[in-house]
């Protein structure tokens, strides 16, 4: 194995950074993670961002970058555009958009649309499900992939046929800062998946996803009236996001009873442990792969078709 990096692969979100320097192996030489994600890029400047990240690394100067998530958006560095569903996930290794102007050669994977009756649109997952698609599996697939705005995507052999986008996340947040619940989770602890309060509302959530924000509202009435405490009102606040959003996810024709495999779950820390346990009280079968795992795979795919040669 060389100690020489051949690339740098980069996962630029919103609000995160993260880089890695990899050989011509797929090992990981170097790490750097950092909260300078698009709307603090958008200010100090991508490059300007990117350049301290890999001097701090004494990387090459010829060194390749490519890069996925929202680096390539309409408000970010270089609009990469997007591929249209039914897209063919190989399609987006080979529509990388060019950064103009630059001391390298640096590379940014487009996004996947959906238009139609079902707007919606990804940047980011579909570098995690390069990384994370079994290729042994010949019909459907069903990936979820939890987080801000968590998505559900369809694949069928190496196309995405279909996906949707659930605002869970950002719906957590909002409603814990900005609404009359903020009283109820305020000074709440830490909790798992294996918090009883939870794994009800995940239940309860999952079985009746129409009465979702008179679930939420029990946040609030459940402390009134049966000493619910902060902690537990915030696990009953992300079981009932989380079991309508598995709900979301399954319904309309996306049943399991359809797939020729388990869940495909791409997730890492918190978030995995909380989707485990939801899937497991649903008695919902599933696959977890690590998130970070499968977007360093999808990237260093990405490399190699795009850069070719050494890397």
């Amino acid at each position: 194995m060389t100690t020489s990096p051949a690339y740098a692969a980069v996962d630029w979100g919103t609000s995160s950074f993260r880089l890695w320097l990899i050989d011509t192996e797929g090992q990981v030489l170097e790490e750097s993670r950092s909260s300078e994600g698009m709307t603090t890029a958008a200010k100090a400047g991508f490059s300007t961002i990117l350049e301290s990240h890999l001097s701090a690394f004494s990387a090459p100067d010829d060194l390749p970058v490519i890069i996925c998530g929202m680096a390539g958006a309409r408000q970010g560095w270089v609009e990469a555009g997007y591929v249209d569903v039914p897209a063919a996930l190989p399609a987006v290794l080979t529509a990388a958009a060019v950064v103009p102007d630059a001391k390298r050669d640096i590379r940014i994977l487009p996004g996947i649309a959906q238009r139609g009756t079902a707007p919606d649109v990804m940047r980011g997952e579909e570098t995690q499900l390069l990384g994370a698609r079994d290729g042994s599996v010949i019909g459907e697939q069903l990936f979820c992939m939890p987080g801000t705005h968590s998505k559900w995507v369809r694949l069928s052999g190496e196309t995405v046929t279909g996906f949707a986008s659930f605002m869970t996340g950002e719906l957590f947040d909002v409603i814990s800062k900005n609404s009359i619940l903020q009283h109820a989770v305020k000074d709440a602890g830490d909790f798992d998946g294996s918090h009883p309060v939870f794994l009800a509302a995940i239940k309860s959530a999952f079985d009746h996803p129409a009465r979702a924000t008179n679930l939420v509202f029990t946040v609030r009435s459940g402390q009134l009236l049966d000493g619910l405490d902060a902690t537990g009102a915030a696990a009953r606040l992300s079981g009932t996001l989380i079991g309508a959003e598995i709900a979301g996810g399954m319904a309309d024709g996306w049943q399991r009873k359809e797939l020729d495999a388990p869940i495909k779950l791409i997730a890492s820390g918190r978030l995995q442990d909380l989707y485990e346990a939801a899937f497991d009280a649903l008695n919902l079968p599933f696959n977890t792969i690590d998130a970070d795992e499968a977007v360093r795979r999808g990237l260093s795919q990405a490399a190699k078709t795009v850069f070719g040669g050494n890397t």
